[in-house]
Formats: C-alpha cells, sequence, structure tokens
C-alpha cells in the first residue's frame, strides 16, 4: 500500500502530460489552432524562426527547469523534473503516431476538445503536487519573487503568447485561442474540485438534539452544535452543523423534516474540506 501511494503521484504525473499531448497533437496542431503554455510559444518560433515545435519544447523545458530549479529551490525541481523530460518525449511519440490522425476538421469542435483535454491533462498534474513545467515556471517565480497571483501570471503569459501569434494568424484563429484558454481554465478549476467540494448544512430546530443524534447514526456523519438567539424570539438554543455529500443532502432534509417539518435549512456548497472523516480515517468513540 505504501508503494502505491508513492507511485501514484508518479502515474497523475504521466497520465496528465499524456492527456495534454493528446489535446495537442489531435486537435491543435490538425487544425492549425492557437493556444498558451510552451506549445504556443513553440507555433510562434516555428513560424517566425522556423524552429521546429519538437526541439524547441525540450530545449525551452529544459530552460525553465533549471531557471525555476535556481530561484525556487530543490522541492520544485524534484515535483516538476519529472514533467520536464516525460513531455518532449510523449509529444514526439504522439506526434508521429498520429501524423496522419485528422479526428475533426471543425475548429469550434477541436477547440472545445482540445481545451478539455488540456484542461484535464494539467488538472492531473496539479493534483499530483507538480508543475507541468514550460510556461507554468515564469509564474511561480513571479509569484515567489514578487508575491503575483499564480492564475494571473498565467493568463497574463498565454494571452501575451496569443498576441505573438496575431503576427501569423487571421481573427477568427485568435478567437478561438482565445475561447481554448478559457475552455481549459475552466476545466483546470473544475478538476481541482473534484472529490473534494462538500455540502454545509446548518439546521435551526428546537428539536436540535434529537436532529443531531438521527445525524450520527443514520448517516454516520458528525455534527457541530454552537449557541444561536433567534433574533424575534430572543430564545436560545443550539444550531446544528454538518458536512456531507451531496446524495447524503436529500436522506438528511427527509430526516429533519420527519423530526421537524418547520426546521429551518442553511444549505450551501464548499469547495473544499479537510480533516477527519473526510481526509482523515474516522474514529468511532464508545459511549456510556
Amino acid at each position: 500500500m505504501k508503494l502505491l501511494k508513492k507511485l501514484y503521484p508518479i502515474f497523475l504525473v504521466l497520465a496528465g502530460n499524456t492527456i495534454y499531448c493528446l489535446g495537442v497533437v489531435l486537435f491543435v496542431l490538425p487544425t492549425g489552432l492557437i493556444t498558451g503554455g510552451t506549445t504556443g510559444l513553440g507555433l510562434f518560433f516555428e513560424h517566425s524562426l522556423k524552429i521546429p515545435l519538437g526541439l524547441f519544447i525540450p530545449v525551452f523545458n529544459i530552460l525553465m527547469f533549471l531557471l525555476g530549479a535556481l530561484v525556487l529551490g530543490k522541492r520544485f525541481a524534484l515535483t516538476t523534473i519529472l514533467s520536464t523530460f516525460y513531455y518532449p518525449v510523449i509529444f514526439h511519440l504522439l506526434s508521429v503516431l498520429f501524423a496522419d490522425v485528422v479526428l475533426t476538421a471543425d475548429p469550434m469542435l477541436s477547440t472545445l476538445c482540445a481545451g478539455i483535454l488540456i484542461g484535464a491533462g494539467i488538472g492531473l498534474v496539479i493534483q499530483a503536487g507538480a508543475s507541468t513545467g514550460g510556461m507554468d515556471i515564469p509564474p511561480l517565480i513571479l509569484n515567489h519573487l514578487t508575491g503575483l497571483s499564480v492564475s494571473v501570471g498565467l493568463y497574463a503569459f498565454d494571452f501575451l503568447i496569443l498576441i505573438l501569434q496575431m503576427f501569423f494568424s487571421d481573427t477568427e484563429q485568435i478567437l478561438y485561442g482565445m475561447i481554448l484558454v478559457l475552455i481549459y481554465s475552466v476545466v483546470l478549476d473544475q478538476m481541482l474540485l473534484i472529490g473534494k467540494s462538500r455540502i454545509q448544512v446548518k439546521v435551526i430546530s428546537p428539536h436540535y438534539e434529537e436532529i443531531s443524534l438521527t445525524v450520527q447514526k443514520q448517516l454516520d456523519r458528525g455534527v457541530t452544535l454552537f449557541n444561536s438567539e433567534g433574533g424575534y424570539t430572543r430564545e436560545e438554543s443550539f444550531t446544528v452543523l454538518t458536512v456531507l455529500s451531496k446524495r447524503e443532502l436529500v436522506v438528511l432534509k427527509n430526516l429533519v423534516a420527519e423530526i421537524d417539518p418547520n426546521a429551518f435549512l442553511i444549505i450551501s456548497q464548499v469547495t473544499e474540506v479537510r480533516g477527519r472523516g473526510f481526509t482523515l480515517d474516522k474514529v468511532y468513540r464508545r459511549h456510556s
């Protein structure tokens, strides 16, 4: 089990970079789309200086890796070294393997598919606690030196690269490029929330004790009681707070309705929950 836990992040990095490359090889290159990141910068140099994309990517990745290691330290280097050297290799292999494959000639469909694959690929790498290297590194360096938000830096560099490609692209290509960046940014954000978002429920009812015990016994979820006072009635009571999955929400609402049909529920979605019962194993205590 310990070995699997150590290998799992490595698997995510390899899978993420492979999916990223598939998005570029199958949809960006065949339809002449423009994009941000290292690939977008490579497309600019390929058109302006005739430097092959397959040569530019490994050289640029190595240079960025060395710069990042110098500024950000050894820990950064260890989490990024796999992507830095694996991405160029898998990019070359997939480019040769799918050299004559054209899945679609529709630029909008290609933009959508490329955005989904690129966003999903980057998301897997980040979930592993690593970086895809290349153009991910300058925003990290700026954040380290100036405190500028990494996401703001990524957006700024991506759109700067899109602007560079305006010299050899028509208006439609530029617009598709902007849509592509927006799509993979949205997909990336959603990827980082997969399996982490939960539902937070606050229940205000005079039957708080019975509701609390029911949640613990029937849903096997922990609860927190905190003092509350009615603004109109001025009656002191307790509010029941619990966090659960979306599937459990319907069950909870039915259970509360059976106990107190007049209970006041506040339901909200939280992006991430850490702690006992979620990121840590549950601990069961004997009640005397």
